[in-house]
């Protein structure tokens, strides 16, 4: 059974069309007769639901600033102590289009409050791991839990709150999703800095459980169904988990293995390539597909959730990079990259109060390509690294980039979600998280490899000019020689070292720029597009 709210009633709508446009109201008494507000239990339960996405996002990256601690702990090489993030992102992406049927199935509440209460459980066991072994199974358990969390409150959210509630609400909820991806990495370090690692998994539980207690008792918006259970599509269920699980494997692993030069990665692109190919067979054939891709259908929500990938590889690889470049080439440790990357969030809850008076007043469409754009502006300014820059010469473009990113969830997100019919979102927010995951996973890997690849292609061009037959060239290896004559045995080795070091940084240097430089590209092929939008009005007059 659906439910939707009572302005939705007062609304009819016809099925698989948008909310028919309605003036907004003259004044404040007639616009909140038209906008009832929600209950403050209704806002205390969404907001439940908003914290546990911030812990289930906030742990996708609230390890990686801490793995060399986990490492030591468990014993672990350099190459396997990968799998403490690989584990959970390849559980997260099988479980995230899987939630709208397990939403159907069991109710929305069973579903978040079960999956709340096992990110919790397997926080704890994150914690007590003594093996590598042990570790990458709790991770992945978190991670499937953690992928059940997110999607889940897209279908409160839209029957729960309209106009301009809704607005405040997705403000929010654009304003955790950046927060928790920009600071994991700074209070995993704050806390393995302060405690130990261990403090990484254990600060989830009273709030995990708090949240779980909250939701059960405020949210409750529809109710299961169970005669799904005759049709449910296991086989269809297996080949996504094979897809989607080799995928991820293959995008995590893929740069750091030489891609189809590895024998394992093959077998993963392999897998993922006939399974995806079985898969999509099974959606479209089945009577009941464990995922309805018959949603793309509407241009909007294809389009959307198109964006969402864009905003998704810009949001984690800017995430990813800059820090990156904090550490390698500057040489920071994860505090003073934390204040220095934290202005990012600080510009983002400073417009977030905005965002939504914005999206009432103009159409989404412009607001979207003014934060595509403001993204790429940003992207172009960062693109101007040296091996000094720090937090001067970052404070501008990473203002920018909180402006543009606050800009370009909330209408990629309405643009996506606000035209479906109520029973078709339950279904639609796992697709359209999975583009957002998929996004940063498939970045990710594309800016590994881009690395590599323009590492190796500096070097080249820059080791050319370092001649010792140059004269500027031998007297750097005289000074240094001459300097290091008393202290080691064969002081002009290391001056030839010294001078790699600087070779290799001044490459670095180079391939942040043009990394950085890629992802704005991406963001300006996504201003173009903007065209093939269908109109949108203001969100206040929709």
């Amino acid at each position: 059974m659906t439910l939707v709210s009572p302005l939705r009633r007062v609304r009819p709508e016809r099925p698989g069309t948008p909310p028919p446009a309605v003036q907004a109201p003259a004044g404040e008494a007639v616009a909140a007769a038209a906008y009832p507000t929600p209950p403050l239990r209704d806002w205390i339960g969404v907001l439940a639901m908003v914290f546990g996405q911030f812990m289930a996002i906030m742990d996708v990256q609230i390890v990686t600033s801490s793995l060399t601690q986990i490492q030591g702990g468990l014993s672990a090489s350099p190459d396997e102590i990968s799998w403490v993030q690989t584990a959970y992102l390849i559980a997260d992406v099988v479980m995230v289009p899987l939630s709208g049927s397990l939403s159907r199935l069991l109710s929305t509440r069973v579903v978040f409050v079960s999956a709340a209460l096992g990110f919790t459980a397997a926080s704890t066991l994150c914690a007590t791991a003594t093996s590598l072994g042990q570790m990458i199974l709790y991770r992945a358990m978190q991670g499937a839990c953690g992928g059940m969390i997110t999607p889940t409150i897209f279908p409160v959210v839209y029957t729960k709150f309209r106009q301009p509630q809704l607005g405040q609400i997705m403000v929010i909820i654009s304003l955790i999703l950046n927060l928790s991806s920009t600071l994991g990495p700074t209070i995993g370090g704050y806390l393995t800095d302060t405690f130990s690692w261990h403090w990484l998994f254990l600060v989830n539980i009273v709030p995990g459980i708090a949240v779980a207690i909250i939701v059960w008792y405020l949210i409750d918006v529809d109710k299961p169904d169970w005669s799904m259970l005759r049709n449910f599509d296991v086989t269809g269920l297996v080949l996504m988990a094979l897809f989607l699980g080799s995928l991820e494997y293959a995008l995590e692993e893929g740069p750091r293995w030489d891609w189809l030069d590895d024998e394992t990665i093959r077998a993963a692109v392999l897998i993922a390539s006939v399974a995806s190919a079985l898969f999509f067979w099974r959606v479209f054939t089945y009577r009941q597909p464990i995922v309805d891709l018959r949603t793309f259908a509407n241009r909007n929500f294809a389009l959307g959730t198109f964006y969402t990938f864009v905003i998704g590889t810009g949001l984690y690889g800017a995430t990813y990079v800059v820090p990156l470049f904090l550490a390698m080439v500057r040489g920071f440790n994860a505090y003073q990259i934390g204040m220095t990357v934290v202005v990012t969030g600080i510009t983002q809850m400073a417009i977030s109060p905005f965002s939504a008076r914005i999206a009432r007043t103009i159409d989404l469409r412009v607001m979207l390509a003014i934060g595509m754009g403001l993204f790429a502006v940003a992207m172009y300014l960062t693109a101007r690294l040296t091996n000094q820059s720090s937090f001067p010469e970052l404070l501008i473009p990473q203002i920018v980039r909180g402006v543009a990113l606050m800009f370009c969830y909330l209408p990629a997100n309405l643009i996506s979600l606000s035209t479906l019919r109520p029973d078709m979102l339950k279904n639609a927010a796992g697709l359209y998280n999975l583009t957002r995951d998929l996004g940063g996973a498939i970045g990710l890997a594309t800016i590994g490899t881009i690395m590599s690849d323009r590492l190796h292609f500096h070097w080249n061009r820059l080791i050319e000019d370092v001649n010792p037959a140059r004269a500027s060239v031998q007297l750097y290896l005289d000074s240094r020689a001459a300097h290091f004559d008393a202290l080691v045995p064969d002081p002009h080795r290391v001056a030839v070292e010294l001078l790699a070091k600087l070779v290799q940084r001044e490459a670095l240097v180079l391939t942040f720029n043009d990394v950085i430089l890629m992802m704005g590209g991406l963001f300006v092929v996504g201003l173009l597009m903007m065209p093939l939008v269908r109109g949108q009005k203001s969100f206040m007059n929709r």
